[in-house]
């Protein structure tokens, strides 16, 4: 019963933001109107002399009689002044209440008129969905608070609109890149069962190449878990030193000049997220790099800049322009003839790849391309809060 009176009480009392700011502002009023009529009424009384013949002018000494008649004439200056000041408290409470009705109208309609901008945006942000959030709010008038809170909005609807887009384009392309192998899969297929003079060196030929082109799913499929996996964040911590990690996952089985300069570089972060980091920036700068022994090179640096573990990966390769860099790091874009799909293994997620584990470890990724041809690219980590390694207790 006692929740029910309560829940009853809240539900009667007013909800609506307009209506509590009716009667905030009436209350103040209320209060301060009071609190005028107190001091009011008390100035009144203590300026009103109480005997105004003895204060007003200095009375000799009267018989008897005359003080008498002075006495009554006293008692009732103090009844007369006693009469005005209930008179003046009666009619001052009645104006306070006819002005309480008062403000409460004026309450109601200034809020109103102030919480207009309000119920535009609310209806305008009802009419915005998935399917139109190219809409914005475009509330107008003055800089204050409610057209910054619009102007917040329509940025966020921006955001919001700029990441739909970008993940109806990301499973566009993701959807592209499946389909291919499954499509050659499918036509190697069909094309040896047509073959009725298949013998078992063409039916092991179509069976590598199924198998090739299941790999290439499978490789695809672990980069797309991989960079969901970093997108969500952290899951576990440990401490990895870079450099350590960089010697582990040199390049081997190659032509390139490598040069390492490897200096210490710990990270509080995600062992397997950082060692795919590495991985595929050694991946991209062995694949799209200059053929030949010669003027083929990789460059390996980790230390610490600033208090920043750094790591730094330069290459030789073909010239990139400076206004493509950026594209490079968002997923299945190449460039040049790898732009829809590269016959070197690559699957157009190295770099996104980077950029989300780098972002998940709360670092940065920035590249350039190299007047000679190449890129230099560079990943700035937090640095560990503790010292590293960390000491084991005895």
């Amino acid at each position: 019963m006692t929740f029910l009176r309560t829940r009853g009480a809240r539900s009667a009392f007013p909800r609506t933001i307009r209506w509590r700011l009716t009667l905030l502002y009436s209350g103040l009023f209320i209060v301060a109107g009071t609190l005028l009529l107190a001091i009011t009424y008390i100035l009144v009384s203590r300026t009103t002399p109480g005997h105004p013949l003895h204060r007003s002018v200095e009375m000799p000494d009267l018989p008897g009689a005359e003080k008498g008649l002075h006495k009554m004439i006293d008692e009732q200056v103090d009844v007369a002044r006693d009469e005005q000041l209930h008179d003046l408290l009666v009619q001052s409470g009645f104006a306070l209440a006819g002005m309480a009705a008062v403000s409460l109208l004026l309450g109601w309609l200034v809020a109103g008129h102030v919480l207009s901008p309000l119920r535009t945006m609310t209806a305008g942000a009802r009419r915005i969905s998935a399917d139109n959030l190219h809409e914005r709010l475009a509330v107008g008038g003055p800089d204050d608070e409610l057209k910054a809170l619009a102007d917040t909005f329509d940025a966020l609807l921006a955001r919001l609109e700029d990441s739909f887009a970008a993940q109806r384009q990301f499973v566009a392309n993701a959807s592209h890149e499946l389909r291919t192998p499954l499509t050659l899969q499918q036509a190697v297929i069909d094309i040896t069962l047509s073959d009725p003079i298949a013998d078992k060196t063409a039916l092991r030929e179509a069976l590598g190449r199924v198998r090739s082109a299941g790999q290439q799913q499978e490789r695809m499929i672990d980069s797309l878990l991989t960079l969901a996996r970093s997108q969500r964040g952290l899951q576990r911590q440990e401490y990895v030193d870079l450099a350590v990690l960089v010697q582990g996952l040199l390049p081997v089985g190659t032509s390139l000049r490598i040069d390492t300069r490897l200096e210490s570089a710990p990270v509080l972060g995600d062992a397997q997220l950082l060692e795919r980091l590495v991985s595929n920036l050694r991946d991209n700068a062995v694949r799209h790099n200059v053929p030949g022994p010669d003027g083929s090179w990789i460059s390996l640096r980790t230390g610490l800049r600033d208090g920043r573990p750094t790591l730094r990966i330069s290459n030789s390769g073909p010239a990139i322009p400076p206004d493509q860099v950026a594209g490079l790091f968002r997923p299945f874009r190449r460039l040049g003839p790898d732009r829809v799909r590269g016959n070197d293994g690559g699957q157009g997620l190295g770099l996104s790849i980077v950029a989300a584990v780098a972002a998940a470890h709360g670092g940065e990724v920035r590249a350039w391309p190299r007047p000679e041809g190449g890129l230099d690219v560079e990943v700035n980590l937090p640095s560990a809060v503790e010292p590293y390694p960390p000491k084991i207790p005895a």
